[in-house]
């Protein structure tokens, strides 16, 4: 009998790894396919041999640089005012208003069921209002943006959230002494470091793809400058997307290597705090 469940067990062991071969090559060929027609595409010259004039073409376009830096410059600003709003808001909603958890939840999933059209005709009359009184510049679409990556920067913090107690390590914190911006930044924030990396991977991820806002808005962001580069030159076109993609890629892997790295920490984080207190009543 032993070596019959063995047997079975082994058997779908190896099912199982031929699934995941399968799956593994199946979306390697269906996302690198594209890429490499792309790369192609942007290295293939006029007679015929390869060449990297495409790629050296793109600083040799002011209006595209200007979009780069500017949707970096978005996704930055998008990703701190996302986490400076959640997490804090997340954190007191779980602690003092378990209540308003739900409401809260509904709030943040809303833009998820709202058309970014739709977002654009809201938003249209109060960016021409910024414009007018504020500033016309497009960095402001980073208000636009935070709301647009709410639902998912959402489910990434509240699944990091919900595998701690939070509200035990904050008594206990509290009751050790520490106020509450020490209780966010050095309690709450390295035990959910993993759940802010993901959030912040996919705010910088739906920033630098957003085409729809920017457009409708008129600025010219990343993806709107590549549309308009794409009439007058497809080659230095799709060589930037080439590069973005590139970007994209190596942000990922940078985000998953901080996100796997072992945090040493030689004491309990909450006893961390008790030592100030321990050596002021001494």
């Amino acid at each position: 009998m032993a070596v019959a469940a063995r047997s079975i067990h082994g058997t779908r062991r190896l099912k199982l790894q031929v699934f995941r071969t399968v799956v593994f090559v199946a979306a390697a060929v269906f996302f690198l396919v594209p890429i490499g027609a792309m790369v192609e595409f942007s290295t293939r010259g006029n007679s015929g041999q390869r060449t990297l004039e495409y790629w050296k073409e793109i600083l040799a376009y002011p209006d595209m640089v200007q979009a780069i830096v500017a949707s970096l410059e978005l996704a930055a600003i998008t990703s701190v005012v996302m986490l400076v709003l959640l997490v804090p808001t997340m954190v007191w909603v779980r602690l003092k208003l378990p209540r308003l958890s739900r409401i809260v939840e509904f709030v943040c999933l809303l833009p998820l069921t709202i058309p970014a059209i739709v977002l654009v005709v809201g938003l249209f009359p109060m960016y021409i209002w910024l414009g007018t009184n504020v500033s016309d510049s497009i960095l402001t679409l980073a208000l636009a943006y935070v709301v647009l990556v709410l639902p998912y920067c959402y489910r990434a913090l509240d699944a990091g959230l919900g595998g701690i107690d939070v509200k035990t390590l904050s008594e206990a914190a509290r009751s050790l002494g520490a106020n509450w911006l020490d209780v966010m930044w050095r309690i709450i924030v390295p035990n959910i470091s993993n759940a802010i990396l993901n959030a912040t991977l996919l705010s910088v991820a739906l920033v630098l793809g957003e085409y729809t806002i920017a457009n409708n808005l008129l600025y010219n962001n990343l993806q709107v400058e590549l549309v308009h580069l794409g009439r007058a030159n497809a080659g230095v076109s799709i060589a930037v997307a080439v590069a973005s993609l590139l970007f994209a890629f190596v942000l990922l892997v940078v985000l998953a290597f901080i996100g796997a790295r072992p945090r040493r920490m030689h004491r309990d984080p909450v006893a961390m705090l008790a030592s100030p207190a321990v050596s002021s009543q001494k």
